[in-house]
C-alpha cells in the first residue's frame, strides 16, 4: 500500500510580538513568571493591520508550493481549517485561492474547496479528509493542501488573554511524502461540551478549569480508542509526542497522564514500584472516590521521578519551543508543534528517519484524536527548508498601548483595518486591501 502523509509544511507568524514578561505582566501588575512558567509562555504572535487569516495562510501556501516547485494544476484541492472565519457561507479557501492565482499563471477552478470547522481538532480533521480522498484514488495524482490559520484572540481581561496568538500551518498531502507517513489507524474521543465555543460571536466564552479536564477526558478516551486498533502504546514506541499546544502548561498536565497510562503493566512500571508503588486498579477500592484519591497521590508521585522527567525533556519539550515564542494557534497549534519537535531533533543532530511520532489533536466542544506519523527519509530537508527563525526574530516587538491597538484593529466590531496604522511594511506578500461592493474582503500581491 502506497505510503499517504504530508510531504512539506510551512509555518507564517504574524508580524508582531507582545512580550508577555517584558510588556504585558507590567501592564496587568502581574508577575512575569505567571506566563512564563505557569503557562510556559514568552511572547505571543499578532497580525499586523495588513495580515489576517487568509493573507497568513496564503502566504504560508505560496512559500510551500514555491519550495516545492508546484504548479496550480498539480493541486486537487484546498481545504483551510480554522475557527477564525469571518464569513458564514464563503470558505477561506476560495479567498487563498484567489490570492496564489495572481501570482500562477494557472488557475484552481478544477480544485476542491472547502472549510473545516470543530474547533482546534479541524486542522487534522483536514489532512483526515485528504487522506481519505488520496486512498479513495480521487486525487488522480494530484496533491492537497491543507491550511490551518487562526487569530486567537480573546476579550480584554478575559483569563485567556495571556495565551493570544496568530498565524498558520501550510501542509501539502501526498502519496509517498517527504516528512511523515500517516497511520491508517486512529482513535478518537468526542462528548458534546460547553467548555469554550462562540455562538455568533469573535471572541470565545470559555469555562477555563473545566476546558482542561475535558481535554485531558477526551484524550484519555482517543488513546483507548487508538489503542484498540494500533495496540497498546508504550513509552519507547515513539520519539516524539505532539500535543494540541494551546499553552505549553495544559500539555504539561497531559504528557504527565499519558506517561501514567503509557506505562501501566510495563517494566517501566515495575522499575518504579520500588520508589512510588505500582499504579492502583479501580478494582482494589470499595469506591471511586477511593480510586480517584490513589491514582492522584500516585501521579504526583510519578511526576517526580527522574524516569518521568528524563521522557519528558526528551519526547516532549522539544515539541513545545516555537508555540513558547507564538501563542495559541487553534487550528496550527499541533501542528507547529510537529514542526517543533522535528526542528529540535534536526538542531540536535539526531537522525529520526523511520522513528514514529503519537499525535494528539484536540478541539473543544470536543473531540480529541490519536494517530501515529513515521518520519521519512526526506525528513530533513523539509524541515531545513523553513524560515521560521528568521521571522520570529524579524517580528515588530509591540508596547502595551500598541497591543491595545492591534487588538481593536482585528476586533470585528470595530470596522477599523481597512484604515489602520500599520508597524511594519509589507514585502513580497498578500496583504488585506479593503472591501468589496458585497462587503467582501479584498486582497492583492505586494512585490
Amino acid at each position: 500500500m502506497t505510503a499517504v502523509g504530508i510531504d512539506a509544511v510551512e509555518i507564517r507568524t504574524g508580524k508582531l510580538e507582545l512580550d508577555l514578561a517584558e510588556t504585558f505582566a507590567p501592564a496587568k501588575g502581574e508577575s512575569p513568571e505567571k506566563y512564563t512558567k505557569g503557562l510556559g509562555l514568552h511572547s505571543s504572535s499578532f497580525p499586523d493591520a495588513y495580515e489576517d487569516i487568509v493573507t497568513m495562510g496564503a502566504n504560508a501556501a505560496h512559500r510551500l508550493m514555491e519550495r516545492k516547485g508546484l504548479e496550480p494544476d498539480d493541486i486537487g484541492r484546498i481545504d483551510v481549517a480554522t475557527e477564525s472565519a469571518f464569513d458564514n457561507s464563503k470558505p477561506v479557501s476560495t479567498y487563498i485561492a484567489g490570492c496564489l492565482e495572481q501570482v500562477y499563471d494557472g488557475d484552481f477552478h478544477h480544485a476542491n474547496k472547502g472549510e473545516r470547522k470543530f474547533a482546534c481538532v479541524a486542522g487534522t480533521q483536514s489532512i483526515d479528509d485528504a487522506y481519505n480522498w488520496i486512498r479513495a484514488g480521487r486525487n488522480r495524482g494530484r496533491k492537497a493542501i491543507v491550511v490551518a490559520t487562526d487569530t486567537a484572540l480573546y476579550a480584554r481581561g478575559d483569563p485567556g488573554e495571556a495565551t493570544q496568538g496568530a498565524g498558520a500551518v501550510a501542509l501539502l498531502i501526498s502519496e509517498d511524502p517527504d516528512l511523515v507517513e500517516l497511520s491508517p489507524e486512529q482513535g478518537f474521543g468526542s462528548a458534546d461540551e460547553t467548555d469554550f465555543l462562540k455562538p455568533n460571536q469573535q471572541f470565545p466564552s470559555v469555562d477555563g478549569k473545566r476546558s482542561v479536564q475535558v481535554y485531558l477526558a477526551r484524550m484519555r478516551e482517543a488513546v483507548e480508542d487508538f489503542e484498540s486498533v494500533w495496540g497498546e502504546v508504550e513509552p519507547e514506541d515513539f520519539s516524539l509526542v505532539p500535543f494540541h499546544t494551546p499553552f505549553p502548561g495544559m500539555v504539561r498536565k497531559a504528557a504527565l497522564l499519558g506517561f501514567r497510562h503509557m506505562t501501566r503493566n510495563t517494566h517501566i512500571e515495575d522499575e518504579l514500584a520500588e520508589d512510588i508503588g505500582r499504579q492502583p486498579r479501580p478494582e482494589a477500592f470499595d469506591d471511586e472516590e477511593a480510586y480517584r484519591d490513589a491514582i492522584s497521590e500516585y501521579t504526583d508521585k510519578l511526576k517526580e521521578t527522574e524516569t518521568y522527567a528524563e521522557w519528558y525533556d526528551d519526547v516532549i519539550e522539544p515539541t513545545l519551543t516555537i508555540s513558547r515564542e507564538v501563542g495559541n494557534w487553534y487550528t496550527g497549534s499541533v501542528h507547529v508543534a510537529r514542526v517543533s519537535g522535528l526542528k529540535t531533533a534536526l538542531e540536535n543532530g539526531e537522525d529520526l528517519t523511520g522513528e514514529r511520532l503519537l499525535v494528539g489533536s484536540y478541539g473543544s466542544g470536543a473531540q480529541a484524536e490519536i494517530h501515529a506519523e513515521t518520519v521519512q527519509p526526506g525528513w530533513e530537508d523539509e524541515i531545513a527548508g523553513l524560515n521560521v527563525d528568521e521571522q520570529l526574530e524579524s517580528r515588530y516587538s509591540i508596547s502595551f498601548e500598541e497591543y491595545e491597538h492591534i487588538h481593536d484593529v482585528h476586533n470585528h466590531d470595530t470596522d477599523t483595518q481597512a484604515d489602520a496604522e500599520e508597524f511594519t511594511t509589507p514585502d513580497e506578500e498578500f496583504v488585506f486591501d479593503g472591501w468589496g461592493r458585497m462587503g467582501e474582503r479584498k486582497y492583492r500581491y505586494v512585490e
